[in-house]
């Protein structure tokens, strides 16, 4: 029997944006969150929290693996490498990852594709699906705490759900903060550096996407925010590794994203059960309760899980079928003879 494995590199991923359209590719993903999502809180599905292991000198980086197993049909699994030193000491992104496709019946490896764009667009796309549901819909300015490479789809997404007339951005790195307007000036908005106190009393929707090390956070003050501020909190991966002040957590509603998973690495970790609020597929299923809440301060705990590598793998391999990309690669020993390893 032959199996082919289809392999999608960084390349053919610059390919399919061309064909398909930057932003056309982002209001896919978008949509296909959210049916995702809706879909699993409908059908039950439980998508396992990530595991993996500390590594780098201080055990500053992990390597970590993320399943999604989608029954009678397939499983995705993406293993991503967090190395915060990556872009000041090599030049480098921060997160790096891979995208695996495996067929469920067989277990043969129908596909490999690169998972570090895939991993920031869906990051950014899970941030407008929450933001279009809790934040208040003529929410017009945005403001970004870390100017980094995931504010950047983060802004892109949000971009791409609300009618933006301005972005306030703050790093703490000078080139960081100083190029960020041209990095997304295909967006075609007024983008300016702004000191946090301003971010907090102007913003309507908030984004904070940094590499803070354990223990090292607030990067928000959260003293002078709106009444009715949503904020995305995206940094937040590591057991100890936050973003937030505690007394913002407790005074806002805080949607995570995957509850088991949030409440080892992200924002929740530090609250009770009794804090947290519904995770986000139980308020897409009630859209009436999240409305009420768009008039508060509210939170969207992001960490990030493999239904969301799932949902945008889909869409990558649908457009690959579409437009003929990838190389279909001979990548399992498939032996003439199943019981012997040396067959030719």
């Amino acid at each position: 029997m032959r199996l082919e494995t289809l392999v999608i590199t960084q390349d053919d991923l610059n390919d399919l944006i061309r064909l398909h359209g930057r932003h056309e590719l982002m209001d896919l993903v978008i949509e296909r969150l959210q049916e995702a999502f809706l879909l699993a809180h409908q059908e039950g599905t439980m998508t396992p929290a990530r595991a993996g292991v500390r590594r780098c000198p201080g055990g500053t980086g992990v390597l970590e693996w993320m399943p999604h197993h989608d029954s009678g049909r397939c499983l995705t699994l993406k293993t991503v490498a967090y190395t915060p030193a990556n872009p000041t000491s090599r030049s480098l992104p921060t997160i790096l990852a891979a995208l695996t496709r495996f067929d469920d019946t067989s277990g043969h490896l129908t596909a490999v594709c690169d998972g570090v764009l895939p991993t920031a667009i869906r990051t950014g796309a899970a941030s407008a699906v929450a933001s279009r549901l809790l934040a208040r819909p003529d929410s017009g300015t945005v403001g970004l705490i870390g100017a980094g490479a995931q504010s950047v789809t983060q802004l892109h997404a949000l971009a791409r759900v609300f009618r933006l007339s301005q972005v306030l951005v703050h790093d703490s790195n000078p080139v960081h903060r100083a190029s960020f307007a041209e990095r997304t000036a295909f967006l075609g908005l007024n983008v300016r550096v702004a000191a946090p106190q301003e971010i907090e009393e102007a913003a309507d929707i908030i984004c904070t996407a940094t590499s803070v090390p354990v223990d090292g956070g607030p990067v928000l003050a959260a003293t002078h925010l709106t009444p009715h501020a949503h904020i995305n909190a995206v940094g937040a991966d590591l057991p100890g590794k936050t973003e937030l002040p505690l007394d913002l957590l407790r005074s806002a509603t805080v949607v995570p994203d995957h509850l088991e998973q949030a409440r080892k690495e992200g924002e929740c970790q530090r609250l009770s059960m009794a804090e947290i609020g519904p995770d986000l597929p139980s308020l897409l299923a009630s859209p009436m309760r999240a409305r009420a809440l768009r008039s508060q301060r509210t939170v969207f705990d992001s960490t990030g899980y493999a239904l969301e590598d799932h949902a945008v793998l889909d869409v990558l391999l649908e457009l690959a079928d579409k437009y003929d990309v990838g190389e279909r690669v001979q990548l399992e020993h498939l032996p003439s003879d199943a019981l012997n390893p040396y067959g030719a």
